[in-house]
């Protein structure tokens, strides 16, 4: 990866024996393993046995999941927050398990549509719930800094499975959840 950079470097028309640029091919690489590590999670190992019997028949809902990933059309990152509500079916998972999910699934090359997808189809997959919720919402730099170049814009995605598409006051329920002020911390 490194002499790909290095050729970038070159490519673009800047000397990589440059004092400031020496390392750059280094940084960069280490830089991109780690925006990329979501492809060597297991989540099977991830998840780890942390779903739990339980009789609890309520909406779970955890919002505000920060997230950073890689636009697969042009290597920019995308961010923005996660939120993910599932119907329990007699199981629940540990909550910090969402978030670990929503970091696998975004530090991988993506488009939104379809990291919001692999969200909500993991969940289905490992819960077996009544339902599950994703939406995403989040800032392109692909628009921003290129292109475009439409700094306000951002966009939303989402993925409703089960009751979450079938039944429509379900489905506001979370809308709405995810809409009311947040916690002062």
């Amino acid at each position: 990866m490194e002499s790909a950079i290095r050729k970038i470097i070159e490519h673009i028309g800047e000397d990589p024996n440059r004092e400031g640029l020496v390392r750059t091919p280094h940084r960069v690489a280490e830089a991109y393993k780690y925006l990329t590590k979501g492809y060597s999670v297991d989540i099977d190992s991830l998840i780890n046995g942390a779903v739990f019997s339980e009789k609890y028949d309520e909406m779970v809902i955890v919002r505000d999941i920060d997230f950073y990933s890689l636009c697969e059309h042009h290597m920019l990152p995308f961010y923005g927050k996660c939120h993910i509500a599932y119907l329990p079916n007699g199981k629940v998972m540990g909550l910090s398990k969402l978030p670990r999910i929503v970091e696998t699934f975004s530090r991988r090359l993506q488009i939104q549509e379809r990291l919001t997808n692999e969200i909500a189809e993991c969940l289905m997959k490992h819960l077996n719930p009544l339902g599950v919720a994703v939406v995403m919402e989040a800032t392109h730099l692909c628009m921003v800094i290129r292109g475009v170049e439409k700094q306000n814009a951002f966009a939303t995605t989402s993925s409703m499975l089960g009751a979450f598409r079938s039944d429509r006051s379900t489905r506001m329920e979370f809308l709405n959840l995810i809409q009311l002020p947040r916690l002062n911390r």
